[in-house]
């Protein structure tokens, strides 16, 4: 998911995109697509928006990050639901990953997330500690999603979609149209949607982070 404007990042994303700015001196985007190919995945599509040309061409075909990659346009802020029904018609397939593009997972996150979430008709990343979505975990599956209670996992912007998770993406209220509607109606219906702990994920959301998460790379 590629396609936000990252507003709270202004005024540096009035330039740039966010998946394009750096984390340890390399765009967030580009160590994303590496540790996807490490992952196993084989084909990516990169579903862009905002300043769209500066990612697109940041990317490629992919094969500089060891994997094909595809692009999908979303023309507004339509949800991420949106934007996986426009990785779908891309040429995405089940069971296939979700991922924000402007997140930085811990070396071999993203592979592990893979190998637990295989057990699952679909799967959330979960993470300890404060966040803006609280999911509510019961025997190593999701209860509840956007939860409201007391608990000590927030969701990590990674998603594990299986073959019979995806019709619960159509007749989704909105726009927006949301991943958390679908998973939630998926949960109703009893299907079983793991919750995998993944550890700390590092993320660009005031511009002062860039002046931290690159700090180190910068006087090594």
């Amino acid at each position: 998911m590629a396609a936000g404007e990252g507003t709270r990042l202004r005024p540096v994303t009035e330039r740039w995109p966010k998946p394009v700015l750096p984390i340890d001196g390399r765009p967030v985007i580009a160590t994303l697509l590496r540790e996807l190919a490490a992952a196993g995945i084989e084909l990516a599509v990169v579903v862009t928006g905002y300043l769209a040309e500066q990612v697109e061409t940041l990317v490629g075909d992919g094969s500089g990050f060891g994997l094909e990659t595809r692009f999908a346009r979303q023309p507004g802020v339509l949800g991420s639901a949106d934007v996986v029904r426009r990785g779908l018609a891309a040429g995405a397939e089940p069971p296939f990953l979700v991922t924000a593009a402007d997140t930085v997972y811990a070396p071999g996150a993203v592979g592990r997330f893979v190998r637990e979430a295989a057990g699952f008709p679909g799967a959330i990343a979960v993470r300890r500690g404060p966040g803006s979505t609280g999911i509510k975990v019961v025997d190593g599956l999701v209860d509840e999603v956007v939860y409201k209670g007391e608990t000590p996992f927030t969701s990590a912007p990674l998603w594990a979609f299986g073959p019979e998770l995806v019709p619960f993406l159509d007749g989704l209220p909105g726009p927006p149209y949301e991943l958390a509607a679908a998973y939630r109606r998926a949960i109703v219906k009893r299907l079983r949607v793991g919750a995998i702990e993944i550890g700390k994920t590092r993320d660009l959301t005031y511009p002062v982070d860039l002046v931290k998460e690159n700090f180190p790379y910068l006087g090594s």
